[in-house]
Parts: structure tokens; sequence; C-alpha cells
């Protein structure tokens, strides 16, 4: 069964790296978004299992996407993927309710590790 996956960046190459260091033995079905107000749309239309979510967007940025994303379903699995590493806005956005940050550019390893934990998550119940 695919696992339904949403990546929201404005960057088109952004989401391109992306989705190349995602795990090759799993089946994604994969949604995008280029803003954060177009991901809290798709995440309402297509309920996805895991969001990758950037912090810096036009429109809505990531963090006021990720606060109604939890408001909607405060079980959801939004990973933050940005260049902000600094440790004031990993703790923003974990109080927000994010499951994880990934560092930009995203690793492959880093990504298969965050993508198996959250299905971990998702296997035992936690959603």
């Amino acid at each position: 069964m695919a696992r339904k996956l949403l990546i929201v960046d404005d960057s088109p190459i952004a989401r391109k790296i992306l989705k190349k260091t995602l795990p090759k033995e799993e089946d994604f079905e994969i949604s995008e978004a280029i803003n954060g107000l177009e991901g809290l749309n798709k995440f309402k239309e297509i309920s996805p299992d895991i969001t990758f979510m950037d912090l810096t967007m036009p429109v809505m940025d990531g963090q006021e996407a990720l606060e109604e994303i939890i408001k909607i379903d405060k079980n959801a699995l939004v990973i933050v993927s940005t260049a902000d590493v600094q440790p004031k806005s990993i703790e923003r956005v974990m109080s927000l309710g994010a499951f994880d940050v990934v560092k930009k550019p995203p690793k492959h390893e880093r990504i298969k590790e965050v993508v198996f934990k959250a299905y971990e998550k998702i296997n035992s119940g936690g959603q």
C-alpha cells in the first residue's frame, strides 16, 4: 500500500531533491504544494500520512501552516525541512507540533531515518 506523502516547499529544486532522497524500497503517492496555504488545502484534501514542510514560503509560511494542520489533526506527522536549524527555530516548530526537523539539503540516510520513525508511530497506533 502506498503511503501518502505531501511535500510543501516553494522551491521546485528543493521538492525534487527531497523526492530523490526518499527511501527507494518504499511506495509513495506524492503530492506537492508551493506555499503554506496550498499545503494546508492539500492536507485537508488528501490526509497524507507524512507531510514535509518548508518554513520560509510566500502566502503562508510553514509555521502558520503547521499550526493550522495541527488544529485539524493533532496527530499529523509534519516533518519540517529547513535551512534554519537554529535551536530557537527548532524548539519553536517542535512546540507547535512538528514530528521532527530535517536540515536542508536533505541527506538520504536522515530522510530514511525520519520516514521510518514516522512509520513506527503510525504502525503503533500513534496516529
